[in-house]
């Protein structure tokens, strides 16, 4: 992360990868406009989904749809779930619409700097505000356990904090401690973490806590509050996830994703 620009926004350098836990989006036209939303508290008026589907129809035509969406990854955990949606919503927009791709990939960036990585996926360097994706040599040989603990972070609240504590640097992960596809990269650290530790100080236990019970390292996703570990195999992911059940709200194992979201 680098001091804001003149518009607030922060620069980054980030290594991301998708990975396969996920929201579903149900599209289907219908005579009237729709949203359901099951899993989460969200206004159906106003979220990610409804300002996408508000953006697409400035671009094209887009008949009325029936939305159907069911939260499956936590809110205020730094995973991208809103992000995801979002690009799931407007790829599914002009699907319908017959509305060209390039029209949703020019929307992605104006309802969220990290829409765009969701609309390629995989392994990605993201740079400029998050709305720039250069897609990287696929990550490989290992899978992680995602952890996220009872506390919510925002991640306006942990951007402004970053700030003012002038931009503090995030512990750097041993190279040797990593699995081999990650050693040789950027060096790997989140930034945001000191920040989100200063907002909420029981975050650092609970990492310390992963760390205590998964034997490696751990890192925060984004702006957190999520954490998540590396693991040889899935299976050992998922027996990973299941040892933290009663640390956290919701925490699984995952396969690395090669793609972003995608119809069925």
């Amino acid at each position: 992360v680098e001091t804001p620009r003149a518009d607030g926004m922060h620069p980054l350098q980030s290594l991301v990868q998708t990975i396969d836990w996920l929201d579903l989006l149900e599209v289907e036209e219908s005579e009237e406009d729709n949203l359901v939303i099951e899993g989460a508290d969200l206004d159906p008026e106003d979220n990610l989904v409804s300002r996408s589907l508000k953006a697409m129809r400035g671009r094209g035509f887009v008949p009325p749809l029936d939305v159907r969406l069911d939260k499956q990854v936590p809110m205020g955990a730094g995973l991208g779930g809103g992000s995801s949606n979002a690009a799931a919503t407007l790829l599914a927009a002009a699907d319908i619409g017959k509305v060209p791709r390039s029209v949703a990939e020019e929307v992605a960036p104006t309802i969220g700097a990290d829409v765009p990585l969701f609309l390629t996926g995989g392994t990605l360097l993201m740079t400029g505000v998050g709305d720039q994706v250069e897609s990287l040599q696929p990550l490989t040989g290992f899978a992680v356990a995602v952890a996220v603990p009872p506390v919510e972070m925002s991640s306006a609240e942990v951007y402004q904090r970053w700030d003012s504590m002038e931009g503090p640097v995030g512990e750097t992960m041993v190279p040797r401690l990593l699995p081999p596809a990650v050693r040789d990269g950027i060096p790997v650290r989140n930034d945001l973490t000191p920040a989100a530790f200063d907002l909420e100080p029981s975050l650092a236990d609970f990492m310390a806590d992963l760390r205590a019970r998964w034997g490696g390292p751990v890192l925060m996703t984004g702006s957190g509050s999520g954490c998540f570990g590396f693991f040889p195999d899935p299976d050992e992911a998922a027996d990973a996830a299941s040892s933290v059940g009663d640390l956290t709200r919701a925490a699984v194992g995952a396969r690395l994703r090669s793609r972003g979201v995608a119809s069925r």
